[in-house]
């Protein structure tokens, strides 16, 4: 709005702060200072002879050429913010950016308006929207001559330039939800899922990548001259939009500066070492041994080995007795191979078959579904030459129906009664029980009440790759939720049915591929496939907590299961096949991983491992309970016990399921165990937030609300709801110990047992720095602030300039609630103004503070609490009219969910603009962990035991939950804080710091160490002075 006033573009500001972001982080805190803190910042001794020799600081244009004949600002921007980072090297660096018109125009103004003398940077960047990969067609024309365009300007650019660097770069936005793939012209399938064009994107990227390195090495441009080389960029760089990344920021988020620091990354030799920036992170700098930009000469391609690939898919079947029931028999207890008459399957991408029949190397095979050589329902010729179980069945009944065939989609003919999808998570398990029950009914070959049929069941995978996004979408909890209603539908609906239900593979094993370059996997690829196991380092937080629920998965599939809920009648069971269980990756002789397993792509399996599956879940359909073996290679097909030919059951098996635990007794209370170990401060008080640990802080404070006050935390009846159980509170309470009352003071007090300002007890004597107020509105924040300012400098045990302070701001459910009552002065604006004012006064009046400004949840799930006490009819409707009155549907509610959405932009407008960047000790930090938070039970209601008795006020454990939310969105980085919470009780969630990151996370320090690549929105920074990027032409 300022910026508006100014008549200033509130977009070019944006982009403009970014760069400037970018100069901060590689540049040191000296404004004077010209470059890195590098060691190899200097330009060469003379002026280079050879490209293969050519540093940073010799660069003097640099300049870009876009193979698109559209606007394409994204490349453009990025380029002008790495010529801010070549600036640092070069301060006389040129860039040039080509009016955006056709190729041909863009190139002929290149070579036309650069120096023939001066060493040139040109990129080259390769957009991979336009082609586009959808199942079905033929993308192999579209990439040939998008590779034709490419070579041809290359041979232009190699005939008319010299002194020149020329780096290629697949160029590529993944597709979200929100936003879809840009310009790709071919109609794939609406009902297509985010993740199945995600893959399809990043296939096609990865297959660009690949067609355009056997071009060059082809040409061999990058060798035969010293002063003009092609090199392509070792990997794409792409911007990832997904949900582990939604963090709404302004109009330029993170995506553009990330996508220039790998560009930068890209550039450089393989890098050795990482410069540290005091408060700022990791910026990577030259190899001190190798300082030159990369070319294909001076940076030699790692050899990798290819995988040897087994030709023989086929299997021996050595049983005699094929033969079916003398009757059919009526209880699934007695049903022998050659008595089942129908199969089908559901899941995600491994049934669906995708890459099973991809040629070596063939990444774009990986986007087929080859549901014909699924391991649990292909049926393409026969077991002798391909091995899955209905060739295995087809043994023992030729006529057996219901297998998928070739190629295609879930929705495809030949598919029949492989309904799974591709990419699909645990959530689409529904619509594949009802599609299969459709397609059973409605085929004249299958006699829907008396055919016998074997469905199996694989699912989890997706769900792992994502849980980090959102470990309350996708927890254990919710997996097995989803299973159940799956399996209830199949259960109720379809008689006469053995369901095999795959047991998740342990995926820890697949890291261990991605670890050795050597094996020549596609690890970029594989990680934006799947970036929750494959991104955590070796024994960090997030590795641990990975494990966790890879384990977590497979407990609650075992638990369904073992609960016996599918045991009710003598023509329906599940049994859990768990071949997968403890399996390892395989290894070559010499020790590293074999990805001959594997599809191209280093993922998806290949036609290998559907090969040993088959062969071990048909081995484990006829092994009994409690005697199942897992994944092995080399073992024979079995085949009928001559005792017990039954396909096995925990009946036929003499099994017993395991007792369920017994029900926990009730809490009595609700704190939490400790487990860290390093709780020490720093050795000396820092200066900078950006270096702060928990035990530094001494001070702690409170701004908001009833919900900060604790109204009603431990009400019993409606006479105790108005007592204010300030000691309880979730982010200023410090009754009793952490083991017996959770709160965020708590928690700081194992780490400085001396930290000062919580609340105790319900007098207003001892409510310490707790200025919340009940009924406050965003309107009454700034009186608290001024109270609180009061209170810190005139208490003798506050060291006013020294101490460093914690407050913690939650403010505007009043603001919503009421919304509509006084729209002008409950707006957006009217609240980001209170907010910034109050802000504005800690940053001017206040040293040594980092503010926890926690972001507004979505208040529509208001709506859904509904108790039946007295307070819950009396006082609820009356707290939240604005929420509560509208009809469903109504413009009214569509209205207060918009300006609901507005408060939370406007918070992330204002925390990410910069504004309170200026000092190194003082920020403000967005916490989004109640941003989506849903306090449901597992059928989806709401958990009337986190309310107060009015339905409305959170009860003790609620501040419990909230309280850990906080906390670990305090030592979560930026873009990968959780941003809802699991309210499920356990005393052990309390996470800790690490040894790699000991701080409290701040926009600034949120960069990954491994890259140098910032893991979240760069922030629009004040700087000391302006940069501008020369431009020639």
């Amino acid at each position: 709005m300022i910026l508006s006033i100014m008549g200033i573009d509130e977009k070019k500001f944006c982009f403009c702060a970014q760069i400037l972001m970018l100069i901060l982080l590689a540049c040191t805190s000296s404004v004077q200072s010209e470059s890195l803190f590098c060691p190899t910042s200097s330009p060469s001794p003379q002026t280079p002879t050879s490209v293969h020799s050519l540093r940073p600081a010799d660069v003097s244009v640099i300049s870009a050429l876009v193979l698109s004949d559209g606007e394409r600002s994204d490349e453009i921007n990025a380029l002008n913010m790495l010529s801010e980072i070549f600036l640092t090297f070069n301060p006389d660096v040129l860039s040039f950016v080509p009016e955006q018109r056709s190729i041909m125009d863009q190139a002929e103004s290149i070579t036309q308006s650069l120096s023939s003398t001066q060493w040139k940077l040109l990129l080259f960047f390769v957009p991979v929207e336009e082609p586009c990969a959808c199942e079905g067609q033929d993308v192999s024309a579209t990439l040939n001559e998008t590779l034709i365009r490419v070579e041809n300007e290359l041979s232009n650019l190699h005939q008319q330039l010299t002194h020149t660097l020329v780096h290629v770069v697949v160029w590529g936005r993944l597709p979200t939800s929100n936003s879809p793939s840009r310009v790709c012209q071919c109609q794939c399938k609406e009902e297509y899922s985010t993740s199945r064009r995600r893959l399809n994107t990043l296939i096609l990227m990865g297959s660009v990548q690949e067609y355009l390195s056997a071009v060059l090495k082809f040409h061999g441009w990058f060798s035969e001259l010293e002063d003009f080389s092609v090199m392509l960029q070792s990997t794409p760089v792409h911007t990832d939009l997904s949900t582990s990344m939604k963090a709404a920021t302004p109009v330029y988020s993170h995506d553009v500066s990330k996508q220039a620091l790998q560009l930068w990354l890209n550039l450089l030799q393989p890098v050795t070492s990482k410069t540290e920036m005091e408060g700022r992170g990791y910026i990577p700098c030259p190899a001190e041994e190798k300082p030159y930009l990369r070319t294909q000469q001076n940076s030699p391609e790692l050899k990798t080995d290819l995988p040897i690939l087994d030709t023989v898919m086929g299997t021996e079947l050595p049983c005699k007795d094929r033969s079916p029931s003398p009757t059919v028999p009526t209880s699934v207890h007695y049903l022998r191979p050659a008595d089942i008459k129908v199969v089908a399957a559901m899941g995600d991408s491994l049934i669906a078959g995708n890459g099973v029949g991809a040629a070596e190397n063939d990444l774009l095979g990986v986007i087929t579904g080859y549901r014909g050589l699924s391991f649990s329902i292909g049926g393409d010729k026969t077991l002798s030459s391909v091995t899955t179980l209905p060739n295995i069945l087809k043994e023992f009944n030729p006529l057996l129906v219901g297998y998928s065939l070739g190629e295609g989609d879930e929705n495809s003919e030949q598919s029949f009664l492989n309904q799974a999808v591709n990419e699909a998570d645990s959530d689409d398990l529904v619509n594949q029980a009802h599609a299969v029950i459709s397609r059973m009914k409605s085929d004249s070959r299958i006699d829907f009440q008396n055919d016998w049929k074997v469905i199996t069941v694989s699912l989890g995978s997706g769900d792992m790759c994502d849980f980090c996004s959102d470990t309350v979408y996708y927890s254990p909890d919710n997996l097995g939720k989803r299973l159940r209603e799956a399996l209830d539908i199949l259960h109720s609906e379809v008689p006469r049915a053995l369901v095999n239900l795959v047991e998740l593979q342990n995926m820890i094993p697949l890291r261990h591929l991605h670890q050795d370059p050597s094996i020549g996997c596609p690890t970029w690829l594989s990680k934006m496939l799947c970036p929750c196991v494959l991104e955590p380092e070796d024994g960090s937080h997030e590795f641990q907590r990975l494990e966790d629920f890879n384990k977590a998965y497979k407990r609650a599939m075992v638990q369904l299961v073992e609960s016996g809920r599918y045991d009710a009648h003598e023509n329906f069971t599940v049994v859990l096949q768990p071949f997968f269980r403890n399996v390892s990756l395989p290894l070559l002789a010499d020790g590293r991983p074999d990805r001959s397993d594997f599809s191209p792509d280093c993922f998806h399996l290949g036609q290998k491992a559907h090969t040993l599956m088959a062969q071990a879940l048909w081995n484990n359909m006829l092994q009994p309970l409690g005697n199942k073996t897992i994944y092995t290679p080399d073992v024979p097909l079995m085949c009928p016990d001559e005792s017990i030919p039954f396909l096995r059951t925990y009946l036929n098996s003499y099994y017993t399921y395991e007792t369920p635990p017994p029900t926990p007794s009730p809490s009595t209370n609700w704190g939490s165990d400790f487990y860290c170990e390093d709780t020490a401060p720093s050795e000396s008080v820092p200066t900078s937030v950006h270096r702060l640990r928990p035990g530094d802080i001494k001070v702690v404070a409170a701004l908001g609300d009833s919900i900060t006050v604790g109204l009603g935390a431990k009400a019993k009846n409606l006479v105790q709801l108005f007592s204010e159980e300030r000691g309880v509170s979730w982010s200023i309470g410090g009754d009793e110990t952490l083991e017996m009352v959770t709160t965020l003071p708590n928690i700081l007090k194992k780490f400085n047992p001396n930290v000062f300002g919580f609340s105790k007890g319900t007098n207003e004597q001892t409510k310490g720095f707790n200025m919340a107020v009940s009924g406050a509105q965003a309107r009454n924040i700034p009186e608290q602030v001024k109270d609180l300012i009061t209170a810190l400098s005139s208490n003798d045990k506050v060291n006013f300039e020294e101490d460093w302070k914690l407050v913690t701001l939650f403010i505007g459910a009043n603001d919503l609630c009421l919304h509509c009552h006084d729209p002008d002065s409950l707006s957006p604006q009217k609240y980001i103004g209170h907010i910034t004012e109050s802000l504005d006064m800690l940053y001017n009046e206040v040293p040594r503070v980092l503010v926890n400004l926690v972001e507004i949840p979505e208040l529509k799930d208001v709506r859904l609490i509904n108790g039946d006490t007295l307070g819950c009819s009396l006082v609820h409707e009356s707290m939240c009219p604005c929420f509560l009155d509208p009809e469903e549907k109504s413009p009214e509610l569509r209205e207060i969910k918009k300006i609901n959405r507005d408060f939370q932009m406007e918070t992330e407008r204002l925390v990410y603009g910069g504004r309170y960047d200026g000092r190194e000790d003082f920020a403000v930090v967005l916490q989004p962990f109640s941003k989506n938070s849903v306090a449901v039970t597992e059928d989806g209601t709401p958990d009337l035991n986190l309310f107060s008795v009015d339905c409305a006020h959170f009860s003790e454990r609620a501040h419990a939950e909230i309280a850990i939310g906080l906390w670990n969105n305090m030592l979560e980085p930026e873009g990968s804080k959780l941003t809802s919470l699991n309210y499920t009780h356990d005393r052990s969630k309390i996470h800790c710091p690490t040894k790699e990151h000991p701080f409290i996370f701040t926009t600034l320090n949120s960069v990954s160490r491994e890259s140098g690549v910032s893991t979240t929105a760069v922030p629009k920074t004040k700087a000391p002075r302006p940069f501008f990027v020369k431009i020639k032409g």
